[in-house]
């Protein structure tokens, strides 16, 4: 795989914030399959602020790694709110980090509905103790919306952790 300059140049950034934190980012992955990890790896010196991370591509992953609810699951749907939201809870608290992004989207080609559509990316952040997320829609084929979700998921980290008090 080669690395996007953007995207690996948003990874060192985020690094950098957490560096000087002190702080551990975990992330757990759907749809992005590890890619944000794998950009937040490419940094050289990652390791003192990712300790893991989560690749939860099945519903039985996400319960069983993360302990996203079989209701929630069964209600909302993979490609949720309520289901992103309780996957970086999880992940965070098995990951012991300060940080936690949780992402869960219909990159394609097939698999939307017309409620949740192709592009369509649900994200959660968890950040030392507070929950918040967010819904996107990405166009482009497979590769350029799972390219947008990383770079977005990285992009919002920053801002988050940019606006915390020093």
């Amino acid at each position: 795989m080669v690395l996007a300059t953007d995207t690996e140049q948003l990874a060192a950034q985020l690094g950098a914030l957490l560096s000087r934190k002190k702080w551990f980012v975990t992330t757990a992955e759907s749809c992005t399959g590890g890619g944000i990890a794998y950009y937040v790896t490419a940094i050289a010196g990652s390791s003192a602020y990712l300790d893991r991370s989560f690749v939860t591509y099945s519903n039985k992953a996400k319960q069983q790694l993360l302990g996203v609810r079989s209701a929630t699951l069964l209600q909302f749907g993979a490609v949720s709110d309520e289901t992103v939201k309780e996957m970086a809870i999880g992940a965070a608290a098995a990951a012991n980090a300060q940080l936690a992004i949780a992402v869960s989207g219909v990159a394609g080609p097939g698999g939307g509905s017309a409620a949740k559509p192709v592009g369509t990316v649900w994200f959660a952040f968890w950040l030392n103790g507070q929950l918040s997320s967010q819904q996107q829609f990405f166009s482009g084929n497979r590769e350029q919306v799972r390219q947008q979700a990383i770079d977005y998921a990285l992009k919002h980290s920053i801002l988050l952790l940019t606006a915390l008090p020093n």
